[in-house]
Order: structure tokens, then sequence, then C-alpha cells
């Protein structure tokens, strides 16, 4: 029997934070390893904001990094025997407002350095995909291990400036200078995850990455973000008692109540029920 009272991570989405600090967690590594061995290694995904998107990335940048024990309990520790520790590029966009174009120079030039604080940089090295260039080559050739990229709400900064055609201009030719290198940069790269609310091919920063596979509206992904009616009458069956109990009504009614304000979301033909994970994670802590 779970312990009352549990911990719901309201506002946490480090994947390593929540494991740390015993918090709620649905399980979705059985997706990150399926993933992470897939045919494809270029891979976008698309979802709506507030749906676990910056969770995955940090489950992934967990994964990759070798952090085995995080996973201690779920699906991956089954799964995965190898544990190869590779380097790992983590960028998220979502952290700032991007109203003028010098805040997403100084945005990228940040994370930048402190990639080059690890890895170097050369002289030369004086544009945004010369940098990125130059820090994936290094740490392939300092680690001998090929590089993941991880990319975290790619379409931020061109939403942020989406009413001003001018700077939205401007923004969309710095992104396509920083993201330039990823296409060449392939036989250093073992694994390359975008996530956006928007998709790819609209914003026209990625023209040359033609080898970037779309997940969005797949089948076997369409559940590796929210959480299934399955997962919540399962995982979270605890969770839905309580709520019951504190409203005064069956665990029948508590779960009608919960299907018609939180339920409805499906990403493929054949997806079933997705809610929506931070509203459902928000009403169980408030009972």
């Amino acid at each position: 029997m779970e312990r009352q009272g549990r911990l719901y991570p309201i506002g946490i989405q480090t994947f390593e934070k929540i494991r740390v600090g015993n918090y709620m967690y649905i399980d979705k590594t059985e997706y990150v390893y399926r993933m992470a061995h897939s045919d494809s290694n270029y891979i976008f995904l698309s979802r709506p904001r507030r749906f676990g998107k910056s969770l995955l990335v940090s489950t992934l940048e967990a994964y990759f990094l070798g952090k085995k024990e995080l996973f201690n309990g779920l699906d991956m520790e089954q799964l995965e025997k190898d544990w190869t520790v590779y380097p790992v590029l983590h960028i998220d966009f979502s952290g700032s407002k991007y109203m003028e174009a010098e805040s997403l120079r100084a945005s990228i030039n940040v994370q930048l350095l402190l990639w080059e604080n690890v890895y170097g940089r050369q002289e030369g090295e004086d544009t945004f995909s010369l940098r990125l260039e130059g820090i994936i080559r290094r740490a392939y050739e300092q680690t001998g291990q090929q590089v993941v990229v991880l990319v975290d709400e790619y379409d931020a900064p061109m939403l942020d400036s989406n009413n001003n055609h001018e700077l939205q201009h401007e923004i969309r030719g710095i992104m396509r200078d920083f993201f330039s290198p990823l296409k060449k940069s392939g036989k250093y790269l073992r694994f390359l995850f975008l996530t956006g609310i928007s998709k790819f091919s609209q914003m026209s920063i990625f023209s040359e990455l033609n080898n970037l596979q779309n997940v969005s509206m797949s089948d076997n992904y369409s559940t590796i973000c929210g959480i299934t009616e399955q997962e919540l009458l399962t995982q979270m069956k605890i969770d839905v008692e309580q709520m019951a109990q504190a409203n005064d009504e069956t665990y029948e009614e508590a779960c009608a109540h919960l299907k018609k304000q939180y339920d409805g979301y499906h990403f493929s033909k054949s997806c079933v029920d997705v809610y929506n994970p931070f509203s459902l994670i928000n009403a169980f802590a408030q009972k």
C-alpha cells in the first residue's frame, strides 16, 4: 500500500529531481528505450504546452548520461543492459522570452559558453554554427563516444515573435545558423531529439535536416507524454480514491468527473484516451 499524501511534481520537470525526491512518476521509460534504439536517430515530437515534453527530454538526458540508479524499479531497468555514457548537449528554449533578436543571441551564446567550458573553443569559431560544430566534434574526440543533442521547445523564439514579421525573419535566421551543423555533424551524433509545439516544417529552419523523423502522430509514440486512462486507473488509483473520499463521492463518480474534465487528447488514429498531465496532477494535489 502506498503511503498517504504522496508528493506530486507540481512544476518539476527534471527526471532526476523527481526520482531522488520520491515524487510521483508515471513510467514512460519503455518509450525512451524504444526511441533510443529505433532505426531513426533524428526525432521530432510535438505536444501542447505543459504536456510533459521537458520531463521526457530530462529523462532522455539521464538515460544517455548513464544514470542507471535513477531507473531502479522502472521498465528501463529490465530493458537496458549496457548503460553507455554519452556526452549530452541539452538546450531548452522555453526559459526566456524572445521579444527582440538580441535576447535569443544572448541565450544561445550563454549555452555555447557553458559547453565550451567543458569541451573548449578553437580560434576562428566566431559564428553560432561554427561554435556548435566545434563543440560537437571535440565532445566526440575527447570522450570517444558519439554526441547526444536534446533541444526542448525549439520553436519558442519564433512563437514569441509571431506578431512581428521583421523580428520573426531575423530570429529564423539566427536559429537556422545555430542548427545548421547538425546534418553535417552526423558522424559525430548518436541521437538528436527535438520537441516543440508547432510542426518543424512550418518554421523553415530545418531545411537541410531532411532526415528528421516526426513521430508526433505516430501510433508507436502516441502516449509517450500525458497520462492514459489505463495509467490513471492503475498507477494513480490511490489518488482517485483519495479525491473521491475528499469530495464525498464514489470512486466511479470521481473517475467520471476526471474523464469529463481532463480527457479528450488523441495524437494518432489508434491513440487511446490521454489526459492532460499538468491539470490532472494539480487536481490530485488540491483534491
